[in-house]
């Protein structure tokens, strides 16, 4: 594939089309029609004929009450408009599904761009949440030197205490004669 190809898409296009949905990042199917340069109604026909490629952890189609949150979220309709049918929503294996369905060069080659989105988004995730274990362990070490200077200051102020409360020993030694 050449960069002068028409099927290259800017990654935040595709960023800002993936949506967290029941604790999974997915993309709708009117989104995928139209980065595909299809119809929503040709998309979901060619799933129906091969919804045996579809199982429920690569697509699944959103309850009613879904889809208004997610049109009050990300405009997917206009307000007042109806709801003729639940959208699907596409996980990352389902996407690539979608490219062998789909048969076209420019799906296979939107649906590899947006795998590669995805592995990256999951690489900033496992990199942020190594950050916030490096974080908590050293949240964790300050905790315990915290703990051990309050110690250690305790010790010395107990020190102090009994050095203030005790009397001045008398020196030890020869004491030499004045001389005047």
């Amino acid at each position: 594939m050449n960069n002068a190809d028409n099927s290259i898409l800017h990654e935040d296009l595709i960023i800002n089309k993936i949506h967290f949905i029941r604790g999974q990042k997915v993309m709708l199917d009117k989104d995928l029609a139209e980065i595909y340069g299809v119809e929503t109604k040709r998309l979901k026909e060619q799933v129906k004929r091969n919804i045996e490629r579809f199982p429920s952890h690569y697509m699944f189609e959103l309850s009613k009450g879904e889809t208004e949150i997610s049109r009050s979220q990300i405009a997917t309709l206009k307000q007042g408009e109806n709801i003729k049918y639940l959208p699907y929503a596409f996980t990352e294996h389902g996407i690539l599904m979608l490219s062998a369905v789909l048969k076209s060069q420019k799906a296979i080659s939107i649906s590899i761009q947006i795998i590669d989105i995805f592995v990256k988004l999951r690489k900033a995730i496992l990199d942020n949440n190594e950050i916030l274990i490096a974080l908590s362990k050293l949240d964790r070490r300050t905790d315990n030197n915290t703990k051990n200077i309050e110690i250690v200051f305790r010790y010395l102020d107990e020190l102090i205490d009994k050095q203030e409360t005790t009397k001045p020993r008398p020196k030890i030694g020869y004491k030499l004669p004045k001389n005047n």
